[in-house]
């Protein structure tokens, strides 16, 4: 087990026997991912990969969420941006967005130990992302995704096509319960036991062979890749580019209001109440009489 760690303020990392913890570590602000964070977690996650003890890598949230998507503009992120700016226009945003979503997610996707995602709360946008990055995903019965068109574009490997379009054509949240029926998580176990439960099953895996672990991963992952998933998640991005330097056209269906939340955040939750209350009334519809 490594001796000593580099410090670090965004991303706290644990050790549970043979099983590294990787916290997210901004409850604060919902665990909203700086560029910092992303940069911490980069090296938290290397240093697990790097520890010969640990053989199951657990990523979690601390707080009440797990992510609540891309640091948009706290005072942290503005600070850092102010003192490492990067280049302007869409060369500069192309690159960095790069870096932070597509570079970075490849790598987790591709570490040779298995990892977990547990998610609780929010799990929005880059939330999505990071979660999406790790082997399998624990969620909590208050979890809350939200996918879009966004950089790292797994949501036609997560979930069915036909689904994808049908949840993204209209922009709504998924519950953790229909998360699990759409097989975007492994899991829900009430929130009180996500921990306890994630924990137990990363002990279980554990215990096995690492080699045989890695080989496992490894020939699951190639079995995506050879049905295209990496040179589809390299063309997306240049589609994500486009989509959201469309955002700023005047025709932009979306108007932001001033001093709220992206519009895209409001009206999805607005839709998936509007969707789970018509679930409801044809359940009752088709209750034996």
């Amino acid at each position: 087990m490594t001796n000593a760690t580099p410090e670090f303020t965004q991303v706290r990392y644990e050790f549970d026997g043979h099983v590294g913890r990787v916290i997210l570590n901004r409850p604060q602000y919902r665990n909203a991912q700086s560029r910092l964070l992303l940069e911490e977690l980069d090296a938290v996650l290397a240093l697990a990969n790097e520890d010969n003890e640990v053989r199951v890598i657990v990523l979690s949230g601390d707080g009440d969420h797990f992510s609540a998507g891309h640091d948009l503009g706290t005072p942290e992120e503005l600070a850092d941006r102010e003192a490492r700016p990067t280049e302007e226009g869409l060369r500069g945003r192309y690159r960095r967005s790069w870096d932070n979503n597509i570079d970075k997610s490849l790598r987790w996707r591709n570490l040779p130990k298995p990892t977990i995602a547990a998610v609780q709360g929010y799990c929005i946008f880059g939330g999505w992302i990071i979660a999406s990055s790790m082997d399998l995903i624990f969620a909590a019965d208050d979890a809350m995704f939200l996918g879009t068109n966004f950089q790292y574009f797994t949501i036609p490997w997560d979930l069915h096509p036909r689904e994808a379009k049908e949840i993204l054509f209209e922009s709504r949240f998924l519950n953790a319960q229909e998360a699990k029926e759409l097989k975007l998580v492994n899991r829900v176990v009430p929130r009180e036991r996500l921990e306890e439960e994630t924990l137990a099953y990363a002990r279980r895996v554990a215990e096995n062979d690492p080699f045989q672990l890695r080989m496992i991963k490894l020939a699951i992952n190639q079995a995506q890749d050879s049905q295209g998933f990496t040179a589809h998640i390299n063309g997306a991005f240049a589609l994500h580019m486009m989509s959201i330097t469309g955002e700023s056209d005047p025709g932009y269906a979306l108007a932001r209001p001033e001093g709220r939340r992206r519009p895209m955040v409001q009206r999805a939750m607005e839709n998936y109440e509007r969707y789970q209350f018509e679930r409801e009334s044809h359940e009752q519809l088709e209750e034996p009489r």
